[in-house]
């Protein structure tokens, strides 16, 4: 942003230089100039001066690029927005007197399949009592809402249509993404159909808060618009690869501010298959609270390692309370709050090294399933040990 203004007080101040320049030349008296005496009463003729600009050409490398920019995303389009539909919702509001009212809701989704399950956020069907979906060339049909996840805002719908009329996306791979990569939104942002929008992966790795009492991990950033309405709608890769599902934006004024957010690709195919099976998916849990140590804490509740997890609390009758994982013993003033202390710290799980708690999150998320006995690696009264855990599924 800094150098887009300097770059532009730049050109205004050239642009200003060479008005004030002009004006001189614009008011003072020019020189006499000798006129042609007329020869036997023919009128005098004035030569006009013709100023030929020529602007200077670009490379042709630079048009070359330009256009093939331009082909890749109207190739994209072309391939993947048949896939994109519009969701309308209607759910049930705080009733009158005389009646009930509904409340109207939008969104996006993403034909997945030839057999019409569509995915889309959680937060966009949640509680509807009618859904409808809106195909890229106007048709509309009635949709059947599947399954839902609130732990990572992800939905299944289902509408009923021949399968050699439907165009399903292709999923990518949100292992191997990268910052600076491309990111293209296609969604329905305040209702306005087939729209695309590009950017960047600004950030990888994020946390977001969802509409439980648990967060996603290993959530994706970009600045490719993203805005009310695009919710449930595709992340894509340049390829056209589904990976994200467009969930949020951060903002303080409604609208998008270069900041949105997207449900990682390989989260949507551990949750799916469960949600067009079974309704539900049940995601595995410790049963802990936890902060992340950082020197700051290090310091202050002189602890023996320097990274990995602080338990803080362990939730009864929990995986972690069963294999005895021991939360804080006691609460200490600290920065302002109540820290507790005693706990055991987490600083490995199976083979990977755990330096923040969304590590931990992580791991569990992606790489586990409900049943599965895991061994975290912990720091005890100073010495460290190891503890097998068999994972339960969140409440």
């Amino acid at each position: 942003m800094r150098i887009g203004v300097q770059g532009h007080r730049t050109g205004v101040a050239i642009g200003i230089w060479l008005l004030v320049a002009a004006i001189p030349l614009a008011c003072l008296p020019l020189p006499a100039v000798p006129s042609p005496t007329p020869e036997h009463g023919a009128s005098a003729t004035v030569t006009p001066i013709i100023v030929v600009a020529t602007p200077t050409s670009l490379p042709q490398s630079v048009v070359d690029e330009a256009t093939a920019e331009e082909l890749l995303l109207i190739n994209l389009y072309e391939r993947v927005n048949p896939a994109v539909v519009n969701i309308q919702v209607l759910r049930p509001a705080a009733p009158s007197i005389d009646a009930d009212f509904f409340r109207e809701g939008e969104g996006s989704g993403f034909i997945i399949d030839q057999e019409g399950h569509i995915v889309t956020n959680n937060h966009v069907v949640e509680a509807a009592e009618d859904v409808q979906v809106t195909l890229y060339d106007g048709t509309i049909l009635e949709a059947e809402v599947l399954g839902t996840d609130p732990h990572s805002d992800l939905a299944v719908i289902d509408i009923d249509l021949p399968a050699e009329l439907l165009r399903p996306i292709e999923f990518g791979d949100s292992d191997n993404l990268h910052v600076g990569q491309r990111a293209i939104a296609i969604g329905n942002p305040f209702g306005l159909e087939g729209t695309l929008t590009t950017g960047v992966i600004s950030a990888l790795g994020r946390t977001l808060p969802a509409e439980s009492l648990f967060a996603i991990p290993d959530v994706i950033q970009t600045d490719a618009a993203i805005n009310p309405g695009n919710s449930g709608g595709p992340l894509l890769d340049a390829d056209g690869l589904v990976i994200g599902v467009n969930t949020a934006i951060r903002t303080t004024t409604g609208v998008g501010t270069g900041v949105g957010f997207a449900v990682p690709i390989n989260l949507v195919k551990r949750v799916i298959p469960q949600l067009v099976a079974e309704g539900h998916y049940e995601h595995p849990q410790l049963g802990i609270r936890g902060l992340t140590i950082t020197p700051v804490l290090v310091d202050g509740l002189e602890l023996p390692v320097e990274r990995g997890v602080l338990v803080s609390e362990v939730t009864a009758n929990s995986p972690a309370e069963k294999a005895e994982i021991r939360g804080g013993s006691a609460e200490v003033q600290f920065r302002g709050g109540l820290v507790s202390k005693g706990g055991d710290i987490i600083i490995r799980i199976d083979d990977r090294e755990i330096l923040q708690f969304e590590d931990l999150l992580s791991y569990l998320v992606m790489q586990t399933e409900v049943g599965q006995e895991v061994t975290l690696g912990i720091v005890r009264d100073g010495r460290e040990q190891s503890v097998k855990v068999v994972l339960g599924a969140r409440p």
